[in-house]
């Protein structure tokens, strides 16, 4: 968890922006008392709109929707690793208002968490990119069921997932402690003087690289690549195949549009502590107050997951209008069904298969949602 506001110091880089500049020490008390207001706001919004949207994933995929590719399984873990993240938002937002009153060990856990979370979210983001391009590009069906092998690759690959989002997080957990700073206690990371210039640095970096950076450009070369493919598939309707590239598009946009602000001022901060570039008060403070709103916007993608992710497919969205349906009726009442929404699917033929007879085209095409 990014800290904005402390500034005492005999090693002023072990907290943030809080320098003893040239004219003397930059007083913060103005950012303390946006992010009181704003921090809360913000992350009661964001925990109960996904909350609702993840848990729903969750329910649905445990108790009734088979995992029939890497894809599901992905998408299975995004939602339990954004209801992780966005249970560690009531203990920030608390300490946004209060200061942190739990103690040493919750703030390193609750630290690792939201570290460990925010990243995997990243990375399994990413592996879902991979796995759709490659069942679109090789025209792979995505309806049957899996062998056990094949069953544990996929768990072989979301524990790689969770592994290299923990190492991420390991700073947090180990540097994460409570201190008294502005007459209150907060949960910041502590590092030695010797070390606390390089190691926010690198940490600052590696996680602009491996959150931002690495599974950006892994969903810009499989989303483009797959719209390549969806645009010249054949016996696919134009209207169809536009609405896929326009689905592709936005999971992209969406991605640019919550994380890059972030990024960005990330990496605005990995320079000052290299470079020291800011040296006026009221630029530093400015900088705090970035980190705030678009961390607050970074995390809105926990909420936009389940709708980007599993909702637009249609198997899963006709799932949840049966269990509404039988909700309904075990309520007493008999609504008239709704007609559905088009699914954003498309029949792609493989390459390998031969042309069928007119009565089994289904063995000779992929059936791929969005």
């Amino acid at each position: 968890m990014d800290d904005y506001y402390n500034e005492d110091e005999d090693s002023s880089l072990n907290d943030t922006y809080d320098y003893n500049y040239e004219y003397g020490i930059c007083d913060k008390e103005a950012v303390r008392s946006f992010a009181g207001v704003f921090l809360p706001v913000i992350y009661a919004l964001t925990l109960v709109v996904g909350l609702a949207g993840n848990a729903l994933v969750v329910v649905v995929y445990a108790s009734k929707v088979r995992l029939r590719t890497l894809t599901d399984v992905c998408i299975l873990n995004l939602a339990v690793s954004d209801l992780l993240l966005l249970f560690t938002l009531p203990f920030w937002a608390a300490d946004a208002v209060h200061g942190w009153r739990l103690g040493s060990w919750a703030c390193k856990l609750n630290s690792f968490l939201y570290s460990t979370n925010f990243s995997c979210g990243m990375l399994l983001l990413a592996c879902i990119s991979v796995d759709r391009c490659s069942a679109v590009v090789r025209g792979v069906r995505g309806r049957t069921s899996a062998s056990p092998r094949v069953r544990r690759r996929w768990l072989l690959v979301c524990l790689a997932l969770w592994a290299v989002a923990s190492f991420l997080g390991l700073p947090e957990l180990i540097f994460s402690t409570v201190k008294h700073s502005h007459h209150r206690m907060a949960c910041t990371e502590i590092y030695s003087p010797s070390m606390a210039r390089p190691a926010k640095a690198a940490v600052e970096l590696l996680e602009v690289l491996l959150r931002f950076l690495a599974p950006f450009l892994v969903m810009v070369v499989c989303y483009g690549w797959m719209g390549m493919v969806l645009s010249r598939a054949a016996g696919v309707q134009r209207e169809r195949k536009w609405r896929a590239l326009r689905v592709l598009l936005a999971v992209v946009a969406v991605f640019l549009l919550t994380q890059l602000p972030y990024n960005v001022v990330k990496l605005c901060r990995a320079m000052d502590i290299i470079y020291a570039v800011v040296t006026d008060c009221e630029v530093s403070k400015g900088l705090d107050r970035a980190l705030q709103v678009t961390e607050g916007l970074a995390l809105a993608h926990a909420c936009i997951n389940p709708l980007l992710y599993a909702f637009m497919g249609s198997s899963f969205r006709g799932h949840v209008l049966r269990v509404v349906k039988h909700l309904g009726q075990r309520l007493g009442r008999h609504p008239r069904p709704a007609p559905e929404e088009p699914a954003v699917e498309i029949a792609l033929k493989s390459p390998n298969q031969p042309q069928s007879q007119s009565g089994s085209e289904e063995q000779d095409t992929s059936t791929f949602s969005i």
